[in-house]
């Protein structure tokens, strides 16, 4: 031991030190992965429009501006419609509390695979037909074609779900995104 000189091992020992300081200087953090987190919803517009007079619309909105909680959400108009009819409808999602407003009817298309919306009538006689389809051919729901029945006076509720990685056509999976029930009125 004594013929070894300290100045290989203190050279040694600082190539070692200097390999693992560079070897944290090469490693790269991976960026946080971004999450499909549900969207603020404050506004849903709903229109349908007559499909065989197109310029006959029927619009309905809800509106909670401040967000859950605080004051109740406004909800105007009864959704008035003709019996036996056939009405495409149209639904538009906003988020007012952004300048300028943000239309989030545009993510939840760019998303379609992790949304649905689900519409259920009470007391009415509605059909409700999906219009629109995300890339796994499941139902989104953005645009959808009501066909009324006979004349009835109930409710018509529209949940869009936010399904991240769970969408399979059924209303069971994810987080509701916003829910709605409009007055419905199917008349002579």
């Amino acid at each position: 031991m004594k013929n070894m000189k300290p100045m290989p091992i203190l050279l040694l020992m600082i190539i070692i030190i200097m390999a693992a300081c560079n070897k944290n200087k090469r490693q790269v953090d991976l960026p946080e992965p971004i999450l499909n987190q549900a969207e603020l919803i404050t506004t849903l517009i709903i229109t349908l429009s007559d499909s065989a007079a197109p310029a006959n619309k029927v619009v309905a909105s809800f509106r909670d501006t401040d967000g859950s909680g605080g004051q109740p959400p406004v909800i105007t108009d009864t959704l008035k419609l003709i019996q036996n009819k056939t009405y495409y409808a149209s639904i538009i999602l906003l988020d007012e509390t952004k300048v300028p407003i943000d239309t989030i009817s545009n993510e939840v298309l760019k998303e379609a695979v992790d949304h649905q919306f689900f519409f259920t009538q009470q007391n009415v006689a509605i059909e409700t037909t999906y219009r629109d389809k995300d890339v796994n051919n499941l139902p989104l729901g953005l645009s959808t074609q009501w066909k009324t029945k006979a004349p009835s006076v109930g409710t018509s509720k529209i949940v869009l779900r936010h399904q991240v990685g769970t969408k399979n056509g059924t209303q069971a999976p994810g987080e509701t995104d916003v829910e709605v029930t409009f007055k419905t009125k199917i008349i002579n």
